[in-house]
């Protein structure tokens, strides 16, 4: 007995499997989303970040791909074979997709104008109203930084366990038992191969986030966190400062004090000049690059109520180190830097900031101060802003301390729930899928590819666009590498559970068809990201490359190949 509803769906009519597979899909499809939130509000845990960054991230975000693949492989052999074509369906069609239809909806998304070659992500408007549409296809697109770049090279590199596996099997004769027992240690040696490989891509990923070059994911997540209300400012920020002063050689959390007591290191001023610019053009009311004495005092009492005249002339003078009465982007980087530390820790010199018995009140809950949040992670080419949801009520009065150990449970609960949700519904799914192959007198591996991607896929999908939709360098750079590392973590992890089931229950691997589809698009798009920019135009070839890829199997079959 499989696990999972027990409902047999070669027992239902048409209807009835059309009504399971959305179902199981649905639940596949929120499964996956709670998995992927899960891991992300565990990067803002700083004491996790670097490992969630670079090792649970990804691993989980393949979970739902792989339990579909493991529970095509089980059950009697004859069966196990038959409904691998499920599993190889969902493993192609998952690559594939990733690879093309969230590829080119987020080179869309984000796409800016091409002037002299280079797209100009500081031009205002950034994409002009007025283009011909042959204009917005060689005219518009976007930046293709060197992680993108590297990105490519490191997913074409992890295929190669497919070839381990593929170039034997074709030359292999006879039965399909006997085809097995010649496939049975080469597909051992492909199996240690993407067991190797995912621990290389694992360690690659975990460096990179040590060395603090998965910065900008982790700024977008934080900014996404804020969107979602999962997290106050104030708790977002002290996290993330955390993280990049912990690495500060003597560095202690006593050190923290009054204005100029410490300084941030370059890497936490960046991190917050980042993230405060627009909040920094939100006050700077006279939109002249900085901050008046004036917008100062607004600003300051948006962190405390009633500061005085002379109060403000104190903060002023500390912070203002050229004394021309006004402060630019890094000063007001610095003083947030140390008005956050002031509030959260209370010290005794916090009365420069604010005098005796001023009432002090929780970012959380100051109006004027969501006001500015909304500025922080609203896109700057969105009109109308993004709405911000309200902080969870029990979050309202805990200190970021308080708020990280909340994020933290919660998180576990996301990830448990949602490990457990893939488990429950991907057997069934499995059964779904062969069934309607048989109803509709379709191949199960074509069913599957492009079945299995919409429950186990979406939240890929929806996340690329979101961080696209920014329009900036960075985010194209998030949302692009992501795709990039989806696609790794298939070639590895996913053809890892895959080797396993054709090494242990001794099955066959006759897919040389869907093997090719799946190489060539992968080579295809590392070839293409190694340009500076990316079209619009091209970004709709790259959209085709789905159904052709499907065009390429199907031609395949036709003249021979298994």
């Amino acid at each position: 007995m499989g696990i999972g509803p027990s409902i047999d769906p070669s027992g239902v009519g048409a209807t009835g499997l059309l009504w399971l597979f959305f179902s199981y899909g649905y639940a596949l499809f929120y499964a996956a989303n709670m998995i992927g939130e899960g891991s992300e509000l565990l990067l803002l845990v700083p004491s996790m970040a670097g490992l969630v960054g670079g090792v649970v991230l990804p691993l989980l975000g393949a979970v739902p791909d792989g339990a579909i693949i493991l529970f095509s492989g089980l059950g009697s052999i004859e069966v196990a074979q038959e409904s691998l074509s499920v599993g190889i369906g969902a493993l192609a069609g998952s690559t594939i997709m990733l690879l093309t239809i969230p590829w080119a909806l987020s080179i869309f998304a984000g796409r800016v104008d091409i002037e002299e070659g280079k797209p100009r992500y500081k031009k205002k408007p950034k994409l002009d109203p007025d283009h011909s549409v042959s204009e917005t296809l060689s005219n518009t697109g976007v930046f293709l930084s060197n992680e993108i770049r590297h990105g490519g090279l490191v997913m074409a590199l992890t295929t190669a366990p497919y070839f381990f596996i593929q170039i034997p099997a074709m030359f292999m004769k006879g039965s399909t038992q006997d085809i097995a027992n010649g496939e049975h240690y080469w597909s051992l040696s492909a199996l240690i191969l993407c067991l190797l490989g995912l621990v290389y891509y694992m360690h690659l990923q975990l460096q990179f986030s040590d060395e603090g070059q998965d910065r900008d994911k982790r700024i977008a997540i934080a900014k996404k966190t804020l969107q979602a209300g999962k997290m106050s400012l104030r708790g977002v920020l002290k996290s993330s400062l955390e993280s990049y002063e912990s690495n500060r050689r003597g560095f202690s959390y006593d050190d923290y004090g009054a204005v100029n007591s410490t300084e941030p290191t370059p890497e936490s001023l960046a991190m917050l000049r980042e993230l405060l610019v627009d909040a920094f053009t939100a006050y700077d009311t006279d939109h002249n690059g900085t901050l008046e004495r004036g917008e100062i005092r607004v600003f300051l009492k948006d962190f405390h109520e009633n500061i005085e005249e002379d109060e403000v002339n104190i903060i002023l003078k500390k912070i203002d180190v050229d004394q021309n009465n006004v402060i630019s982007l890094d000063e007001f980087a610095i003083l947030c830097y140390h008005l956050i530390i002031v509030e959260e820790n209370g010290n005794d010199d916090s009365d420069v900031v604010a005098s005796q018995g001023t009432r002090r009140q929780s970012l959380t809950s100051n109006n004027a101060f969501k006001r500015s949040v909304r500025s922080i992670i609203s896109s700057e080419d969105d009109e109308d802003g993004e709405e911000v949801e309200e902080i969870p009520e029990e979050l309202h009065d805990l200190s970021p301390e308080e708020q990280q150990k909340a994020i933290k449970v919660k998180a576990f609960k996301m990830l448990a729930i949602g490990t457990l949700m893939v488990v429950y519904f991907s057997d069934p799914m499995v059964d779904v899928m062969q069934e309607i192959a048989v109803q509709a007198n379709i191949p199960a591996f074509y069913v599957s590819f492009v079945l299995a991607p919409l429950a186990s896929n979406s939240s890929e999908v929806v996340a690329s666009m979101f961080y696209a939709a920014k329009k900036t360098r960075k985010t194209m750079t998030v949302s692009l590498s992501a795709l990039e590392g989806a696609a790794c973590m298939n070639n590895t992890f996913c053809l890892c559970i895959f080797m396993g089931l054709i090494y242990v229950r001794g099955l066959a691997w006759q897919y040389t068809a869907e093997t090719a589809a799946i190489v060539v698009v992968q080579f295809i798009m590392a070839y293409l990201v190694q340009g500076e920019v990316m079209t619009t135009g091209r970004a709709i070839g790259v959209l085709f490359l789905f159904p052709l890829s499907l065009i390429f199997v199907a031609t395949l079959e036709f003249f021979g190949f298994d």
